[in-house]
């Protein structure tokens, strides 16, 4: 059996190369200008994807306020989240790696994609640029942004925290692996002769759970996008709300990163046999 297993690794040679594995602590990241500008383009596309898909949603509420008709509709949003994390991802994948959200800088941490003073770092630039981005929204339409919700995250009527926090997770976890996937350099050099963009699926995520989800909690998936809306909007259901949007895209994010990279890429595996190899040398 061992030789069988050794013929067949002769002449199955990986086809592909794993990136190596980010240091937790890299403070030699804080001295090269691609770093900062890496945090402009996250800062910038968060603050896009913002003021786009918070200008939306008033802009459907105010016109099916008047016709039930009217605006774009559910779907709509949908694709107005979805197309944006698209089109943002595209722009900013060869700078930034296009992040555009904590929760996938945080899986993406957690798997040794980035080191920590980028993650931390990201994930401030992504904040303020939701911020920004929601601010924006408020100064075009100061007269419909406080009248229709302000874009905010919360929960439903009718629904628990639990099923609330349930969502949030199993979305997030939708869109986290859906990034590890569409990234996987195994997939990128097997699949090379199909013509897919990695931006394409991860907008279709967006899209599919913002579909499933938008009644619920309004879809989080992002906690840039919560705390940008909830810090303009400063109303207390959205700050009451807000813990959802952190802890359960935050779950979300870290069984995705666990599911792949010690499920399917068998990293746990790989560690175990490297440990019995170790230990018998």
């Amino acid at each position: 059996m061992t030789k069988a297993v050794t013929e067949h690794g002769s002449y199955g040679a990986k086809d592909y190369h794993d990136p190596p594995p980010a240091p937790l602590f890299d403070g030699e990241e804080l001295t090269k200008w691609s770093f900062y500008r890496a945090l402009i383009a996250e800062f910038i596309a968060t603050l896009l994807f913002l003021y786009i898909t918070v200008l939306t949603v008033i802009g459907y509420k105010s016109q099916s306020a008047t016709d039930e008709c009217g605006g774009v509709g559910i779907l709509g949003i949908a694709w107005a989240f979805g197309g944006m994390i698209f089109i943002l991802v595209y722009c900013t994948a060869g700078i930034s790696g296009g992040h555009i959200n904590p929760a996938v800088t945080f899986g993406l941490f957690l798997a040794r994609k980035v080191s920590l003073v980028r993650a931390v770092m990201y994930m401030v630039a992504q904040c303020l640029g939701a911020i920004c981005g929601v601010g924006l929204v408020k100064a075009f339409q100061s007269s419909l942004y406080k009248r229709y919700g302000g874009g905010a995250n919360t929960l439903a009527d009718g629904y628990s925290n639990g099923v609330g926090l349930a969502a949030e997770i199993i979305g997030t976890f939708v869109l986290v692996y859906t990034v590890f996937s569409a990234t996987d350099p195994k997939r990128s050099a097997r699949d090379s002769h199909i013509p897919v963009l990695a931006p394409l699926p991860i907008g279709f995520a967006v899209f599919m759970v913002h579909l499933a989800t938008i009644p619920i909690t309004g879809t989080g998936i992002n906690p840039a996008r919560s705390l940008g809306a909830a810090v303009i909007y400063n109303q207390d259901k959205a700050w009451d709300d807000q813990w959802i949007f952190w802890v359960g895209p935050f779950i979300g994010a870290a069984f995705a990163a666990f599911y792949h990279q010690f499920i399917l890429r068998a990293g746990a595996a790989k560690a175990l046999g490297s440990f019995r190899s170790s230990s018998h040398n």
